[in-house]
């Protein structure tokens, strides 16, 4: 009789192991079933443009943009080292996927800001999604003086807008490509000739060479009938380079700003003449609010 209590005893703590180790495994395939991709690019910045990804939730990035004047000013202006254009930025992340920034130019002394809402993110697993898509929506004023202060001069001249559709794909660990239809706004334009509209479409990669280094390259293409002939499509070719905490963009491109309304609508500069600026960008990075670890 004893003997057969025991073998029912063991029975039923064996039943009920195997149930909790049921429940357990059901539990973590259901956590693990989905895998998010993530660094399709190093930064939240390809060169100019905005990349698919976004700064971490309750992250503060600090960036810095240079560049250089032009190479064509030659030994003169050594070859640009002479001149500079700038741009400081604040990017914080309210959470994973939604992304808002500050900044200021000395590009026509500009101020802008953004919102960046990142609504697919590529994945597989549980939940196969072969493409990630982010919403940009930016805005700026330029402060620049008035040409002529007598005459009636209203502040929307001095206001842009773009909207922008970022889609792309990391391909795999080291190649990653994103489209950009995009739709600049400008209150105000220089001629008759010229639309307020300028819609466009870019294209951007990443090929990563090391661990630590990728090569970047941007192209900002213009539907025609939109702006001024002396107007030039921007583009970009540079060199990512994380170094712990920093990320250092080294690049060359023609266009002389760094947001959207300057790179997309009023670039004047030409690879073809030497119109090439050579800069970089810093980005650093700090934690302001860590996310809980959960207790198991």
């Amino acid at each position: 009789m004893r003997t057969y209590f025991l073998l029912i005893t063991a029975f039923v703590c064996l039943a009920s192991l195997k149930a909790q180790q049921d429940d357990l495994l059901s539990l973590l395939e259901e956590e693990e079933t989905t895998e998010y991709i993530n660094a399709s690019f190093k930064t939240n910045r390809v060169i100019n443009f905005h990349s698919l990804e976004n700064t971490a939730g309750g992250v503060l990035d600090f960036k810095i943009g240079h560049r250089f004047g032009t190479l064509n000013g030659g030994f003169y202006e050594l070859f640009g080292l002479d001149n500079a254009t700038i741009r400081l930025g604040l990017d914080y992340g309210i959470s994973d996927v939604f992304t808002v920034g500050l900044g200021r130019s000395s590009y026509q002394k500009t101020y802008d800001g953004y919102v960046k809402y990142k609504w697919l993110r590529q994945s597989t697993g549980k939940r196969n999604m072969p493409i990630s898509a982010a919403l940009l929506l930016t805005s700026a004023v330029q402060t620049l003086a008035w040409a002529n202060p007598e005459r009636d001069n209203f502040f929307s001249s001095r206001l842009y807008y773009t909207t922008q559709l970022i889609i792309g794909r990391k391909f795999n660990e080291s190649f990653s490509l994103q489209l950009s239809p995009t739709m600049v706004h400008r209150n105000l334009v220089r001629t008759n000739t010229e639309k307020n509209d300028v819609y466009g479409v870019g294209a951007a990669g990443r090929f990563k060479l090391t661990k630590r280094i990728s090569v970047n390259a941007e192209y900002m293409y213009l539907l025609p009938g939109q702006v001024a002939s002396d107007i030039k499509p921007s583009l970009s070719l540079g060199f990512d380079i994380e170094t712990g905490g920093h990320v250092f963009q080294l690049h060359f491109t023609n266009s002389t700003s760094m947001i959207e309304k300057g790179f997309i609508a009023e670039n004047t500069n030409s690879w073809a003449d030497g119109g090439i600026h050579f800069g970089f960008n810093v980005s650093r990075v700090f934690t302001i609010v860590r996310k809980k670890v959960p207790v198991i």
